[in-house]
């Protein structure tokens, strides 16, 4: 076994924050450049699903998605709401958006209040140096996880290769009223709102560094003309479909798209389920 064949694939979550601003746009930030995962390439919120995000854990806290319900969406046997809580744990701590609500309220909390802003920023300075967990949080401030205000897109598993793999669930979710997003200023140094359009022409110019899973996820955002629009489609949660990559190449083609018969599956583990309807 080689040293690339030893490395092990993580369980990792991340979300698309869009919102219409006016026109569609989605939240990017951009990783520190002396990240051992990633550098300088410019990502959605996410990371490692950990232990405490189980089920055993997290259910009590967990409102719109059992595990049960949330591993069938992601065609798990078990343990598909970690998923969710993982996903929703990061944003929290890479951008500050929490998606969650008071317990037995419909309604999101005004994190726009300043008392509450401060709170909440010390809760969040808290989580990323550890010194308290994300359901003692969430305890405390009689919250509960919104599971059921994001959307199973798409699943990547990162190639054979050192330093790290991943086998990561994209979700999408509209950005909560009276929340402003904010990168972590530690392993995310800049962030903005972007068009879908803007970020590919950047890309295209090599003004923005993308890893293969984002360009693709921005590429198919692209399809799409306001954030109802996007919800709906994810709402609907359409077959995967497996993405190939044309041979000598790092085209990526979906079913229906010129070359996709001639490419291969070998080389780019990739299901998309996020598409027009």
């Amino acid at each position: 076994m080689t040293q690339t064949e030893k490395i092990a694939i993580r369980p990792a979550a991340t979300v698309m924050l869009i919102d219409d601003r006016p026109d569609l746009q989605v939240f990017m930030m951009e990783r520190h450049a002396d990240n051992v995962f990633g550098p300088g390439m410019w990502v959605f919120p996410g990371g490692s699903v950990d232990h405490a995000d189980d089920a055993s854990t997290t259910q009590s806290v967990s409102i719109h998605r059992s595990d049960a319900e949330a591993s069938d969406l992601l065609g798990l046997p078990h343990g598909g709401l970690a998923f969710y809580v993982a996903a929703i744990r990061e944003t929290f701590e890479e951008s500050g958006i929490l998606l969650a609500r008071r317990r037995g309220e419909s309604q999101q909390p005004d994190f726009s209040e300043p008392t509450m802003a401060n709170r909440f920023q010390q809760h969040r300075d808290a989580l990323n140096t550890r010194e308290q967990g994300f359901i003692s949080i969430l305890q405390q401030e009689d919250l509960m996880v919104d599971a059921g205000a994001m959307h199973y897109v798409a699943r990547w598993i990162t190639p054979p290769g050192p330093p790290r793999r991943f086998d990561a669930r994209f979700f999408v979710a509209r950005i909560p009223a009276r929340q402003t997003p904010n990168h972590d200023n530690h392993e995310l140094v800049h962030s903005r709102w972007m068009t879908p359009h803007e970020i590919l022409e950047k890309f295209a110019t090599d003004e923005m560094s993308l890893m293969v899973p984002t360009l693709q996820m921005i590429k198919n955002l692209s399809l799409f003309r306001t954030a109802e629009e996007v919800m709906t489609a994810a709402a609907a949660n359409l077959p995967d479909e497996r993405v190939r990559l044309i041979p000598e190449s790092t085209d990526i083609v979906m079913p229906g798209e010129p070359g996709y018969d001639a490419a291969t599956e070998e080389l780019e583990s990739g299901w998309i389920r996020l598409r027009p309807i």
